[in-house]
């Protein structure tokens, strides 16, 4: 089962994809609560040197709401993770699928919250992909 939806982003630059992505992710109505510097932590913590990657949370709060009136444990899959990492000489951008929702709960009543959080995470990294 494929649980991401992920984009190859012309730009090479970390800061350029990022702040992309950022303005992408706003444009579709998710706000970024948390954000964790994957790359940073495990150079602190463990002394380890990998490549760029940062984790940013996203919630798009109506249908954060929707989702949690269905299913008031959904929580543990809230907020959508939407990745930005290097991978060799490309910036990749990958988010989790929303239907993922669904296939894990089995909850049809998420459907409808799953279909909107992919049209709207589909056409964020659609733009991002755009010329």
């Amino acid at each position: 089962m494929s649980y991401d939806r992920t984009v190859r982003l012309a730009t090479t630059d970390f800061d350029t994809a990022v702040a992309a992505v950022r303005r992408v992710l706003a444009d579709q109505g998710f706000g970024v609560l948390t954000e964790i510097d994957v790359t940073a932590t495990l150079k602190a913590k463990l002394d380890h040197d990998m490549e760029e990657y940062l984790i940013l949370g996203a919630c798009n709060p109506p249908l954060a709401h929707r989702a949690l009136e269905a299913d008031r444990s959904i929580g543990l899959l809230l907020p959508c993770n939407v990745v930005v990492r290097r991978d060799g000489d490309h910036m990749l951008v990958q988010a989790l699928d929303p239907g993922t929702m669904v296939t894990l709960t089995g909850l049809d009543a998420l459907g409808p919250v799953a279909e909107e959080a992919t049209a709207r995470l589909d056409a964020a990294l659609a733009a991002l992909s755009a010329p």
